[in-house]
């Protein structure tokens, strides 16, 4: 890259060098990669950097793409690389210290959203427990104003990027610190929830060999894995039917009828369903609605 001359490098040659680049390093998407720094590094949409194929970039643009690449290259995030993502109608910015948000998170949201709608003009109390970057609460409260969403989580540095992200939305969400396995201890115990949603960690640990390097090598830890995740989600729907608060999970499909089994004990009614992938992803026990 740095023996051509700076001002030979186009948009079009730019897209081609680095996807090959990123093919030869293993990385995932390696197109979708390079159009996503590109198109954050020009400021457009991806699709308009096909109406600047023969857009020269500029020797400054070359110094500040050269390092985003060698970080991709590395296997790091395109989120962290770039520090934001979409999230629903909301902009997260992201830190090292939360998880990436997921489509199938927008999917658990989408899930709540459809499955109370008839309760959307009730003052009700939501809480979301493993907040991390707070895009579950703030995406819901932006949808439903006439709720009061909160969100926990035991990391002070996650607390931070989620009370950021709501104001940058313009989102009055409530955030606080708590361990999701000692939730009658926590400061959620002393409020009344009315409705409950969680993406706890749930990768068992042993799964980790099988991770993409991209999420076990750069998201935190603490918010992916644990030893034993049907207690993580044990705790979670006991606190939750102690508030007789509807409840909305995301799961490890590897432990779905297990974690439905558990839910089943404290809400007979409780439905797996299925992301796009046709996994069991998703739990809804309902009390309310």
């Amino acid at each position: 890259m740095s023996s051509q001359k700076e001002d030979l490098w186009t948009v079009l040659r730019m897209l081609e060098w680095a996807t090959d680049y990123f093919k030869k390093k293993e990385i995932p998407d390696p197109r979708h990669s390079i159009e996503w720094l590109l198109a954050d590094l020009l400021e457009c949409k991806r699709l308009d950097l096909y109406l600047k194929y023969d857009r020269p970039l500029s020797p400054g643009e070359l110094d500040q793409i050269r390092p985003l690449i060698k970080r991709r290259a590395a296997h790091e995030p395109l989120q962290y690389i770039i520090g934001h993502t979409d999230f629903m109608n909301c902009r997260i910015e992201l830190t090292p210290s939360v998880l990436i948000p997921r489509i199938e998170t927008e999917q658990l949201v989408e899930l709540l959203l459809d499955m109370t709608s008839g309760r959307h003009n009730e003052p009700l109390n939501l809480l979301d427990i493993g907040t991390g970057s707070g895009c579950i609460p703030i995406a819901i409260q932006q949808e439903v104003p006439e709720w009061k969403c909160s969100g926990m989580d035991i990391s002070p540095e996650a607390l931070q990027c989620a009370r950021s992200n709501a104001e940058l939305n313009k989102q009055n969400v409530s955030f606080f610190e708590g361990d999701l396995l000692d939730l009658s201890a926590s400061p959620a115990a002393d409020t009344s929830w009315d409705i409950i949603i969680s993406n706890p960690p749930y990768i068992q640990t042993g799964e980790k060999p099988t991770i993409q390097k991209q999420v076990s090598g750069f998201e935190p830890a603490q918010a992916l894995f644990h030893d034993n995740p049907l207690r993580v989600y044990s705790s979670i729907v006991q606190f939750a039917k102690s508030h007789k608060a509807d409840l909305f999970l995301e799961l490890n499909d590897r432990l779905a009828d297990e974690i439905l089994a558990l839910t089943e004990q404290e809400y007979p009614m409780a439905q797996l369903h299925n992301d796009l992938d046709k996994n069991p992803r998703f739990i809804s026990a309902l009390l309310n609605s």
